[in-house]
């Protein structure tokens, strides 16, 4: 007697995630979009998204803004993870979906440190926060992209960073600062041996991006792909159900720079990003090109890099008050 097997349709919020997965979008931008699209099927009682059209979605941003008093980012990302639901996961091709307005978010001078106030936070930091908070403002990264570091991506003898799948997927080239080798490559060699303790157990595999894991199978416990900064403890990967080391949570180091600056008394609200806008305006004041500034930020545009120019300590635009004159 044959049995039939019915192919069943995914979930639609498992349609997401595997959209999600095959774009090679990050898992923040995964949890995000699942989260969004969520709040909005609930905020309609459960009504199919393919039963919704403009006036829900209009509707939906209007709330977000007025009852939940949200910021034009926040309705933005929410934005986005619903055009992402009805033109890539249902396909669905309205016109709709391009008279959509985004939200105006209001620009904003980036909170930048004078070299006194970096000092006060990196002579208050100790331990891995300390070379984490320290790289960041010596070379410009982001969080991310300094926790993400792989070990065959740091050149000690060029003394340059290789940054991989930056904002907008993009590599870049950045400096790696001369005073911190000796003790990164300290901190590398205790990696190691976590590493090696880690093979040793059975585990010491790693997350690898796209489909790098299927095309070379061992690369995973390979050495040179390890995080610079892995996590004290194994964790299980939330997109499977292997066991691997992940590396250090940006909120740990969050926390600890925010609890170091008001240690230190400082009424600027610092956080990591902080020493990535320090970077740009201190290489700025001492003379170097905007274009070079630009192109170790990742900046695709330079007008973007030219917001650094507004906060250099001369005053607006540079020009000197007549009163100092």
């Amino acid at each position: 007697m044959q049995t039939i097997t019915q192919k069943t349709t995914p979930k639609l919020l498992d349609q997401v995630r595997g959209k999600i997965r095959l774009k090679h979008y990050s898992i923040r931008t995964e949890q995000a979009y699942t989260d969004w699209i969520k709040r909005f099927i609930l905020h309609f009682g459960k009504r199919h998204p393919s039963e919704l059209g403009a006036a829900e979605v209009e509707q939906f941003l209007t709330y977000l803004a007025v009852e939940g008093k949200v910021a034009a980012s926040t309705q933005n990302q929410a934005k986005s993870a619903l055009l992402f639901l009805y033109r890539d996961v249902l396909e669905l091709e309205f016109s709709w979906l391009d008279n959509v307005e985004r939200a105006k978010a209001p620009k904003r001078l980036p909170v930048v440190l004078n070299r006194d106030e970096v000092h006060a936070i990196l002579s208050r930091l100790s331990g891995t926060h300390w070379l984490i908070a320290s790289l960041l403002y010596g070379s410009g990264m982001r969080i991310l992209e300094c926790l993400r570091l792989r070990v065959k991506d740091v050149d000690f003898k060029r003394r340059e960073i290789l940054i991989r799948d930056g904002k907008g997927f993009k590599d870049r080239v950045t400096m790696l600062p001369g005073a911190l080798i000796a003790t990164l490559t300290a901190h590398i060699a205790k990696v190691r041996e976590l590493h090696q303790a880690d093979l040793e157990q059975g585990y010491g595999a790693v997350y690898l991006p796209n489909a790098l894991a299927r095309k070379y199978p061992n690369a995973a416990r390979e050495w040179g792909w390890q995080y610079v900064f892995p996590s004290s403890k194994l964790s299980i990967d939330p997109r499977g159900d292997e066991t691997r080391r992940h590396h250090v949570q940006d909120q740990a180091v969050q926390r600890a720079v925010k609890q170091t600056a008001r240690d230190a008394d400082l009424v600027k609200p610092a956080t990591p990003h902080t020493f990535r806008h320090s970077f740009a305006t201190h290489l700025l004041e001492g003379g170097y090109d905007i274009r070079t500034v630009q192109e170790l930020l990742g900046h695709s545009d330079v007008s973007t890099t030219m917001i650094y120019t507004h906060v250099l300590n001369k005053g607006g635009r540079g020009v000197v008050s007549p009163l100092d004159v």
